[in-house]
């Protein structure tokens, strides 16, 4: 895991926009506030597996890169790093408070987590699937964060739920796996209905600090 995180800084360091680039990296830990920039993994707080894609197409519906939930917590295909909107003000190092659209960038692929109206393919659910590119990304990438509880910025330890805005369903996931190609592999979908299994927790990965910070 030390590797893991090791491999991350450096990756953190050579991508930051120049006047960020000497502030320090943290590794997670409890509390920690998460901020633009940050490479994370979400967490299924119910199946307690992580949010995960690669480099696989689904064999139906929208023939995108496929995106599951991953049972092993050392696996770099589960690193997201998160991102403003297009049209948002917000800079790298800054807070994310509850109700802000995000995007999420696939660490490996940088590819976005987008979700459309194609049927997911065991429940029937919507599809989650990851598309686009570093230049290439629309409103199916926009996920509105709702934080639980007290909470008014989005912190390591909270339990939140991600909202997609085109299509009004909640990032979920839950038991049923795959068999072939991502055997052992949970399905991820999008329902429309607020539920106790679709929550999720930001777990391992790099924070970068506030912007207040390097201040």
């Amino acid at each position: 895991m030390a590797v893991s995180f090791f491999a991350l800084a450096i990756f953190l360091l050579l991508t930051l926009d120049s006047d960020y680039a000497a502030a320090p990296v943290s590794a997670a830990s409890e509390g920690v506030q998460i901020t633009y920039g940050s490479v994370i993994k979400l967490m299924h707080e119910k199946t307690k597996y992580r949010l995960h894609s690669h480099d696989v197409p689904y064999g139906s519906g929208s023939g995108q890169q496929s995106v599951t939930g991953f049972p092993n917590v050392d696996d770099a295909n589960s690193y997201w790093i998160v991102r403003p909107t297009k049209d948002s003000s917000a800079k790298q190092g800054d807070t994310i408070k509850g109700g802000t659209l995000i995007r999420l960038q696939h660490m490996r692929t940088r590819k976005w987590l987008h979700s459309h109206l194609h049927a997911s393919p065991i429940s029937s659910n919507l599809e989650v699937s990851c598309f686009g590119s570093d230049g290439e990304s629309d409103t199916g990438d926009y996920w509105r964060l709702e934080i639980e509880g007290n909470g008014k910025t989005w912190r390591q330890d909270q339990r939140v739920r991600l909202h997609h805005v085109d299509t009004g369903g909640y990032l979920h996931s839950h038991d049923k796996k795959y068999t072939r190609i991502a055997g052992g592999q949970q399905e991820v979908c999008g329902v429309r209905e607020k539920r106790a299994d679709n929550v999720w927790l930001a777990a391992e990965g790099v924070y970068l600090p506030t912007a207040e910070c390097k201040k």
